[in-house]
């Protein structure tokens, strides 16, 4: 099914939203249910996890009133603009042992196409990214049986004795976990000698789904829920900026979403230190987790479903009001151009330009490894936004005059 999301190129086009969002609850399509839910959402009141698992299961016409809900949201949050960065992903190893079902990136140290990068390598890759304008490196790894204690700081030193500028966002709570179990450190001793060697934020990915059931599935647990609030908690509380991210569309559902957005929140709440929120949809083409299912006894889901994708972006956005203001579209698991529609469904940034995405790729993505800067800035355009480029912690470092000529007029989830 369509579900038009209808945007005007007009000065006063938050006005306008007020109007059409307010006319669109009015008309009595919408379940009464829904409409109770997106008035109290607009009028600032915190929509409950419950509320947020009744917005989850929306169809027909009442997912186009949600998406217009976000969109105006987005528009107070934020304003009429859009983002992106400059980035590089570093993947510095491939070689893991833990065998999370969803994961196909991981190797074994005897895999042909094992890889472990050298801290030269990681450095002249950051060094390239910064000759092409990156502000930013991402990197993260496997969890390699054989590295020293010592690894993720050298691999910071490295980075920053040969781009001293660069930010550097790095290391996913599990890399965090493992690191620290090998350095015999507690997670603030081992977090703040990172920042002391260089790091700048952390991402919040091995999020996948905080449920203790869900995880017990996927990873079998070797990450807790608690862990993961525990090491994110510690970063923010250290003054480390965060993301947090959610990977739906497998084994999961609008119980779990919503539920898992709600510990989100409440974390904010306590030490306001993530800076953005990134739905994450499940690839399923090559991951174990989907070619091994029935192995594996589990009924799981080729991906989210095109509304999934819509609601999950917009709940996100209306859920998260007030507390974390930018919602990520990610190119990479939506393609860039269903990416760009869910800037008129909540989200407001379209992530980075990546240089070497690999990790998506290896469980069967097929969106890419990079998009050029001038590229993401026609995207962001053409859904009648102003695009803007970021730094990590979505600071503007360059703006580009809006081009209206081609605006994305509705949401559609017949392409995802």
């Amino acid at each position: 099914m369509n579900i038009a999301i209808k945007t005007k190129p007009n000065a006063n086009l938050q006005q306008q939203s007020d109007v059409s969002v307010k006319a669109a609850l009015d008309e009595g399509q919408v379940r009464p249910e829904i409409r109770r839910i997106l008035d109290s959402a607009l009028a600032g009141q915190e929509v409950s996890e419950q509320q947020g698992v009744v917005l989850f299961q929306a169809e027909g016409v009442d997912i186009e009133a949600i998406a217009q809900c976000a969109d105006l949201l987005r528009q107070r949050s934020v304003g009429e603009r859009a983002s992106f960065v400059i980035t590089r992903n570093i993947n510095f190893t491939n070689i893991c042992y833990m065998g999370c079902k969803f994961c196909g990136f991981s190797k074994s140290k005897t895999a042909p196409d094992a890889q472990l990068l050298s801290m030269q390598e990681i450095a002249n890759r950051a060094q390239q990214a910064w000759d092409r304008g990156a502000s930013e490196v991402c990197i993260q790894g496997g969890l390699h049986p054989d590295l020293p204690w010592d690894h993720y700081r050298n691999i910071l030193l490295s980075i920053k004795k040969q781009v001293p500028q660069m930010h550097i966002h790095a290391f996913s709570p599990f890399e965090i976990m493992y690191g620290a179990q090998h350095a015999k450190l507690s997670y603030k001793d081992f977090i703040q000698d990172l920042i002391d060697c260089g790091l700048g934020s952390m991402p919040g990915t091995a999020a996948e789904i905080l449920d203790v059931e869900i995880r017990q599935q996927l990873t079998r647990d070797k990450l807790t829920t608690q862990q993961w609030c525990d090491i994110i908690s510690t970063a923010h509380q250290l003054g480390l900026p965060t993301t947090a991210t959610i990977m739906y569309g497998h084994i999961d559902g609008p119980r779990h979403w919503a539920a898992h957005i709600g510990l989100i929140r409440e974390m904010q709440k306590k030490h306001r230190g993530f800076s953005e929120f990134v739905p994450l949809g499940f690839v399923h083409y090559e991951s174990p987790l989907y070619t091994d299912r029935e192995k594996l006894k589990l009924e799981v889901r080729p991906g989210p479903t095109a509304n999934e994708n819509i609601l999950m972006h917009a709940v996100s956005r209306i859920m998260l009001n007030g507390w974390i203001d930018n919602i990520q579209a990610s190119w990479v698991k939506l393609g860039p151009e269903y990416a760009v529609q869910m800037l008129r469904a909540g989200a407001n940034d379209l992530g980075g330009t990546l240089m070497d995405e690999t990790i998506t790729r290896s469980s069967g993505g097929v969106h890419g490894e990079e998009i050029l800067p001038e590229d993401m800035v026609k995207l962001i355009q053409r859904s009648g936004l102003s695009a803007y480029r970021r730094d990590t912690l979505y600071r503007p470092l360059e703006k580009f005059s809006a081009d209206r000529s081609h605006i994305i007029a509705s949401c559609s989830g017949a392409t995802a």
